[in-house]
Formats: C-alpha cells, structure tokens, sequence
C-alpha cells in the first residue's frame, strides 16, 4: 500500500472511530467545509454540511452502543479525490433498550474524500442496507 492510500485508510478509519466514540468534534474536522452529501440507509440524500453533521448528532444521540467492523475495504485514488468502497459489519443499541439488547446487520458505503492541504476530509457517505445469506 503506498503513502497516499495509507492516509486515504487511516481517513476513514477516523471517521469510524468518531463515529463508534460519538465524538461530535472530531466528525467536524473530517468533513468538508463546503458541498458535504450524506446518504444513510433507506433515507433521502442529506446536503449540506451543517444538515450533515446534524443528521450524525441526532443518530449518534439515539443510540447507546455503536461498533464497526470494516471489510471488504477497497480504495481508489486520483486527482485529490478518493474513493473508498467497504462493507459496515454494525453492532449497535439503541438509546432506551436494556443494556443486553444489541441489533447487528450489514451495509455497504462508498466514502468519498478530497485532498485538503496534507490531509483527506469527507466529502460523501452513501451507505445502503444489504441482505446476506446468513442474516
């Protein structure tokens, strides 16, 4: 793996981790300043980053427990764009359910980040709900 896509993996492996850790700020240094697209699965397109972030706040408040396990993590890059494709293995619980009641399912989500300056910042999350034979 070169240096470029390195830092295009350790991108998205923050924005997760922000996510798992609810941890607002740091999802406000990863995304865009301008033009931010969020589709979260089963929902209309969210544009705008203020609406962006918003959508994240109320999710990340609904739910008591949040864990990803990445797989199927493929990364293109050119021109100062990235494309990350990968599969959300999710394990969560919602906010106001007892502490053994945890739902888990799989998503697909493409992560589209740009170049900015020496780091990559989100610019597009598009994650949709797939079946699995298993599930």
């Amino acid at each position: 793996m070169n240096i470029e896509t390195t830092s295009v993996v350790a991108a998205n492996e923050a924005f997760y981790a922000a996510l798992e850790s609810a941890d607002l700020d740091a999802l406000e240094r990863l995304w865009v300043d301008d033009a931010a697209v969020c589709v979260h699965p089963g929902l209309p397109p969210i544009h705008g980053r203020k609406a962006v972030l918003r959508s994240w706040a109320a999710m990340l408040a609904a739910t008591r427990y949040l864990q990803f396990v990445l797989t199927d993590v493929v990364v293109e890059t050119r021109d100062g764009t990235a494309v990350v494709s990968c599969t959300e293995n999710l394990l969560s619980a919602p906010e106001g359910m007892p502490e053994t009641i945890f739902a888990g399912g799989h998503a697909v989500a493409t992560n589209v980040f740009r170049r900015d300056g020496d780091r990559w910042r989100l610019w597009v999350h598009h994650a949709s709900v797939v079946q699995r034979p298993d599930d």
